[in-house]
């Protein structure tokens, strides 16, 4: 894919209320009855059997949300880009007219997901499954790929826009469909704007379809835990063995993050995608970056079973989705994988709790670059993967989390056979709670890249960041479940 206007991504909420407000309603109305649109009783959709649900209405949404989207790029970034015919199309059938392509990195890695979270949250809000969904976000971005531009189908588009797209389209729906079910079977407007924000095609849906879409998807209630930390670096420090020296920079930090479906719970299980889901959220400000997203990452279980060894111990096992982007300042890396692993809570003593997962994988990934001149910015390969994440958890006072990754970005499945690169990414915080739910705590990152390719010298960039934070929890008991208090 070519280079988009970057305003694009401002836009696609307003296309899609925009476009599909015209067009969908009448589009549908073949399988939807007239009445039903008019906020009717009679049928509404039910998510435990699935009654009532559409395929039709997502299939004529996305479409109507691709041509809008190509319109708006062909008026915006112009038809050379954009001006895609019959004889443009017919060019991208053939396999070997596929290829990697060279957009930004932030384009292909997170504007893409977004795009195909937003074709999954259609499909999703329609009240069709997981399975179903990803099919839908997978069909269109082949509708993308083939029709959407004049320039050559992307192989590395239909991962990060299909798959990528519905595990991120997945969290968002999961947890805008939580904020509306804590407002009891009438959600206020202030949830359902909440809920638009995390998910517009979702509030979309609910409100051009009347009662039809209205019911909210059923959590099962899960154990869950959020936090939302708002922090300043104390001392950041970015090295480089390209620069004569290293140098410090202060930021402004604040990040999200929550853990649905937490095991312990008693009488909860894990029978549908992403009944377990694991998101974090990162922004910065610094005066020496224009770069806002410094991380989003989801890992979710697509299938898996919870066990349990003795009164203390409960886990799940099984396979799990993930999608990453972690952009700390002079390097990035982004990945979407398929990993083996386990989630697990250990009640070590009375009041202290050990919550953890482990995973082990293999994804497509990009990762690198751009200071070095003549340096590739980045390139894509198979990425072979681990997760370890840890929590201890002191009763009601403290927590103490631990996290690392790791990313080897090797040359098979490559477009630049010639090198590699691995990253890893670890995270070390304390957080005491000193009021209610208000906390204070404070955090190290550390990011470090080896890159080595045959035509450019070995690259090893470290950054490391030591942040103060305030911190707001969800509960006192920071996500333990079944306390032992």
């Amino acid at each position: 894919m070519q280079k988009p206007n970057r305003r694009w991504m401002m836009s696609m909420a307003a296309f899609i209320t925009a476009a599909c407000f015209a067009f969908a309603p009448a589009a549908a109305a073949a399988e939807t009855d007239p009445t039903l649109l008019r906020g009717a009783r009679t049928s509404v959709l039910d998510w435990e059997t699935g009654a009532n649900q559409s395929v039709i209405i997502p299939a004529v949404e996305i479409p109507i949300f691709l041509v809008a989207l190509n319109l708006y790029d062909r008026r915006v970034n112009g038809r050379e880009v954009y001006g895609s015919t019959l004889n443009t199309t017919a060019d991208h059938l053939p396999p070997k007219s596929w290829k990697f392509d060279e957009d930004p990195f932030n384009v292909n890695q997170f504007s893409h997901p977004y795009l195909g979270a937003t074709m999954h949250g259609l499909a999703r809000s329609s009240g069709l499954s997981f399975w179903q969904a990803l099919v839908y976000s997978n069909v269109g971005s082949f509708a993308w790929e083939m029709a959407g531009e004049r320039g050559p189908a992307s192989i590395n588009d239909m991962i990060t826009t299909s798959q990528a797209g519905s595990l991120l389209g997945e969290s968002l729906f999961r947890m805008a469909s939580l904020l509306l079910e804590n407002g009891n079977q009438r959600p206020g407007f202030w949830r359902e704007l909440g809920a638009a924000a995390l998910l517009p095609p979702l509030g979309f849906n609910r409100f051009v379809y009347g009662d039809r879409f209205k019911t909210v998807f059923p959590s099962h209630h899960p154990a869950r835990f959020w936090q939302l930390r708002l922090g300043a670096s104390a001392d950041a420090k970015v090295s480089d063995n390209s620069a004569t020296s290293t140098v410090k920079r202060q930021e402004v930090i604040l990040d999200f993050s929550m853990a649905y479906g937490l095991p312990g719970q008693p009488g909860y299980t894990y029978e549908r995608p992403f009944d377990y889901f694991h998101f974090e959220f990162a922004a910065l400000t610094s005066a020496h970056t224009h770069n806002w997203l410094e991380n989003i990452l989801c890992r979710g279980l697509l299938w898996g079973k919870e066990y349990e060894a003795g009164d203390n111990y409960a886990g799940i096992f099984g396979v799990y989705g993930s999608y990453d982007y972690i952009s700390p300042q002079i390097f990035r890396v982004s990945s979407t994988a398929v990993s083996l692993g386990t989630t697990a809570q250990y009640w070590i003593a009375k009041k202290v709790a050990l919550q953890g997962s482990v995973l082990g994988g293999v994804g497509f990934g990009g990762a690198g670059t751009n200071l070095f001149k003549g340096e590739r910015d980045y390139h894509y390969g198979i990425t072979p993967q681990g997760l370890v994440a840890l929590r201890v958890i002191f009763g009601e006072r403290t927590m103490i989390d631990l996290t690392a990754r790791e990313y080897y970005i090797s040359g098979t499945g490559s477009d630049d056979k010639r090198g590699s690169e691995t990253i890893f990414r670890g995270n070390a915080g304390i957080v005491v709670r000193v009021y209610g739910r208000n906390a204070l705590g404070i955090h190290y990152v550390a990011s470090h890249r080896d890159a080595h390719y045959k035509t450019f010298p070995n690259r090893h960039q470290t950054v490391g960041t030591v942040s103060l934070t305030y911190t707001y929890l969800s509960d006192i008991g920071f996500g333990a479940v079944g306390a032992r208090l």
